[in-house]
């Protein structure tokens, strides 16, 4: 049996009093192409962000690629992890998020060889030459000199996806990547999205309110509640027969909002 890439271990996450994570525990297998659904507020943004260490948890255990994520072993103990195990294993998770956070004053192409370039030490000629074939994969290589200012929302996020991959992450998170755009130009960005899961062995986790791109995308989908799974199965399960009252409830609401499930 393959062990999962991505093992949660009855973790919680509180912010003050407020509980969003509650005892959680999930595996996610190598290549697989999760979409995380639910409600505001459930907890499935925070898991992504808890996944790029950028939330910590408040209890249980995360294992990433065989590794612990917020603890080590030291002295043949587990002690919480120091800042350079955090950036080694952040380095295995690549995210695109709702807002595509370009740095406004470099070029496109600036935007996507800077991270190679810093914290690997991958030399400019190479970085620049890998860049130049995420942004042809992404369709946007004609673009690498414009500026941010220059695109549109739909082309902010294809450059921020090409960023995210320009690390060659084994994982990687979309947070609500289309919420932000006008309606059409999200197609454009669940394009490059598709291309990606059918095109690469990548493990995927996808938080999305676009529930006909979740059934398309996923092998698997997640049912999220106050911090826990109520309900997950293959998208056909979930999206044509769902079980839980409480997923049926979420969905009829979807549909009512005219959305394709």
């Amino acid at each position: 049996m393959t062990a999962p890439i991505i093992r949660i271990d009855n973790i919680t996450k509180s912010f003050g009093r407020l509980t969003v994570l509650d005892g959680l525990s999930m595996n996610v297998m190598p290549g697989e192409k999760l979409a995380l659904i639910g409600p505001s507020g459930s907890g499935k943004t925070t898991i992504l962000r808890i996944l790029m260490t950028l939330e910590h948890i408040n209890g249980g255990q995360i294992e990433v690629d065989g590794g612990q994520l917020f603890h080590m072993e030291k002295a043949g103990a587990l002690v919480p992890a120091d800042e350079r195990h955090l950036h080694t294993m952040r380095e295995k998770i690549g995210m695109v998020f709702q807002h595509f956070n370009l740095f406004p004053h470099k070029c496109v192409l600036d935007n996507v060889t800077l991270a190679p370039m810093l914290t690997k030490g991958v030399p400019r000629a190479d970085a620049e030459k890998n860049a130049m074939v995420l942004l042809d994969m992404v369709g946007l290589a004609d673009k690498a000199k414009s500026m941010p200012s220059q695109l549109s929302g739909g082309q902010k996020q294809r450059v921020a996806i090409a960023r995210a991959l320009a690390l060659s992450p084994k994982i990687m998170l979309f947070d609500e990547v289309t919420s932000a755009l006008d309606p059409e130009l999200v197609e454009e960005v669940l394009n490059v999205m598709r291309k990606l899961a059918e095109e690469t062995d990548m493990t995927m986790l996808l938080v999305t309110h676009e529930m006909g791109f979740a059934h398309d995308f996923a092998d698997r989908v997640l049912f999220f509640d106050r911090g826990k799974i109520v309900e997950e199965g293959k998208p056909d399960d979930i999206f044509s027969h769902p079980k839980q009252e409480r997923t049926q409830a979420f969905l009829r609401k979807i549909i009512a909002a005219g959305h394709r499930v």
